[in-house]
């Protein structure tokens, strides 16, 4: 039977988590490697796509839309639905456009931060 406290970790637990955290230092940020790798539009555009999407399937969700039923009221096909929600594809404005509407969703263009 185990007689250590709750909260008391043992040896083992101890190396396991210094090698983890000692792992982790040992690679940069994404933020870092992400500055290396694309121009700031490139990082900018990404942003925004992922904002885009993430409140999309927000929206679908909140309203109990399936991405199925999501094809019937905007006419976009639900495995072009799936591929923009999961980010593996560059829809076109009027694609995302035609996929908002029935969510009561619309693009806005605003000053820029």
């Amino acid at each position: 039977m185990d007689h250590r406290p709750d909260n008391e970790l043992t040896r083992e637990e101890i190396q396991v988590k210094y090698r983890a955290i000692n792992d982790a230092a040992q690679f940069p940020a994404w933020e870092n490697v992400e500055k290396e790798l694309y121009t700031p539009e490139e990082i900018a555009a990404s942003h925004l796509r992922v904002a885009m999407m993430t409140e999309l399937v927000r929206a679908r969700k909140e309203r109990g839309i399936s991405q199925k039923k999501l094809e019937e009221l905007s006419g976009v096909k639900q495995p072009i639905i799936a591929r923009m929600e999961r980010g593996s594809t560059s829809p076109q404005l009027d694609t995302v456009l035609k996929v908002l509407a029935p969510l009561g969703k619309t693009l806005h263009i605003g000053d820029m931060k």
